[in-house]
Order: structure tokens, then sequence, then C-alpha cells
């Protein structure tokens, strides 16, 4: 199983840095968790397109997570050439997202289905809404989904992907939690989005420090995989972004290395990581 990060950014846009995505390339297909920002440029760079997804798996309804969710519809829909319904799981919420999102293409499906005489079907994608349990099945991939806690923004989800013998969880935008340690139990690879508490404080500035409360620190990103028994922990989201150099990103790692003593990755857009 291979991650791609293509968005490794935050709501705050970064000319290196995507909004939050990334793909889990297993033997059921290419799944995409998130689409934040730029997501389908990132895929395009990563040979991850719209029509060749298997589905899309949202975490939460925060606007940086579900930014291209237009885009993803669109593109899966004006490049098919057969009816190909998107399967799209998230939580509860996520069916009125879409409905909302393609109530907003009306338009532009209308100019389209006007324009192509191949082109006869409306975009489909058939929504499953989940708090927990078993959300996805294909042969050797399972996919579990558990509750996490980023209050207030409620409910959210964290997702376990199992593909043979290879585990790879995807936190989403959380902290510490009991749905998360569920997940995290014995995985391979842990993807977390983090913060860092020390410079948002030292910048002072109120609306910054309010996302302190609902998001983990590196170090709590290192406790969490420290406590599971997780091989590898991946840190994205940075907030506030780092350069994506070594020397940016070398303060991440080490705090996350305070609790956690097993390899720790700062994500980058168009990472590949083998599980």
């Amino acid at each position: 199983m291979q991650i791609i990060i293509l968005g490794s950014g935050s709501p705050i846009p970064d000319p290196n840095r995507a909004g939050p995505a990334t793909v889990l390339r297993t033997s059921a297909g290419d799944l995409l968790f998130d689409c934040g920002r730029g997501v389908l440029m990132r895929g395009a760079a990563a040979g991850v397109s719209a029509p060749g997804l298997r589905g899309l798996f949202l975490t939460h309804l925060h606007s940086d997570h579900i930014t291209d969710l237009n885009d993803v519809i669109t593109m899966r829909w004006a490049m098919t050439f057969a009816p190909t319904p998107l399967p799209i799981v998230g939580p509860v919420g996520t069916a009125s997202v879409v409905a909302s999102t393609e109530t907003m293409l009306d338009l532009d499906i209308g100019y389209r289905l006007a324009h192509h005489e191949d082109l006869n079907w409306r975009p489909e994608e058939p929504v499953t809404e989940v708090t927990e349990g078993l959300v996805f099945e294909d042969g050797a991939v399972r996919i579990t989904a558990a509750p996490t806690d980023h209050a207030p923004v409620h409910p959210t989800v964290g997702y376990r992907v199992e593909d043979g013998d290879k585990t790879v969880v995807i936190a989403g935008d959380t902290v510490p939690c009991a749905g998360l340690d569920a997940l995290c139990q014995g995985a391979d690879v842990l993807v977390h989005t983090v913060v860092r508490r020390d410079i948002i404080e030292a910048l002072g500035v109120p609306r910054l420090i309010d996302v302190l409360d609902y998001h983990s620190t590196a170090q709590q990103a290192g406790e969490t995989a420290a406590r599971n028994g997780v091989g590898t922990l991946v840190l994205t989201h940075l907030v506030p972004a780092p350069q994506p150099n070594d020397e940016d990103e070398q303060p991440w790692l080490d705090q996350a290395a305070e609790q956690f003593s097993g390899p720790v990755i700062a994500a980058r857009d168009l990472m590949t990581i083998e599980a």
C-alpha cells in the first residue's frame, strides 16, 4: 500500500502546500481521503485522477478539507464516458454538503449537458454517512471508521485502512481520544494532522490560539503513536506551515520524537510513502 500526500497544508493558502488530501493506493484502487485546495492539480502530478478513484472518504466538513469537492465531482463526471458514480463516505452532514455542492454546480451541469451529445447523465455521488464500524470492503481492503474529537466540529471520524497485512490510519483533525486510539492499534503508519503550540502561542493572535484546543500538537501525535504501537508517524496539515526543507521541518520531528521512538516523517506535497 502506498501513501501519496497530495496536500500537506492547512486553511491558510501556501505556495508550497495544497489543502489536506491523501491518496492510499491499494489493491482495490486509489482511495482519496479529504479533498482540500488543489487536490486534482496535485493528483495530476502524482498520476491520480478523479475518474480513477474508487471512493472519497471525508474526515469532517471543515472547509479546508472539502474545498475542492466540486472539482472532484465535476471532473469525475465530465471525464468519464459512461455513468460512473463516485462513492463518498463521511460523517453525518456529508449528504447535505454533497447535495448543496451539486446544486451550486447546477448551471454548469446544464451547460455541459446541452453542449455534449454523448454526455446525457448527471453526476451521481452515492453518500454513506458513518459514525463507526466497517465502511468499505473490497477483496483484501477493509476500511473502518471511528469517532474523533475536533469539537465543536461534530461529528468527525478517522479511518483505519487495512490491505492484506498492511494498515494505515488517516486521523483527520483531532485531539487525542479513545476513538483515535482504537483506530491506531498496531498500525504500520499513522497520518496525523498537527500544530506547533510553541509558535502559535508566541504569535499571540487570538484566532490562531483558538486552534490549539482542537488539534493535536506534534508531541501529542507522538504520544498517540507510541501508546498504540504505531510503526511510522507522518505529520501533515502542519500549522503554521514550515518551509518544505529539512531545517524548517526538523523541530516538528524533534517534538514528535520526544514521545515516539519510531520513524517520524514531515509530509510534503507529492511525497510517496510505502506502508
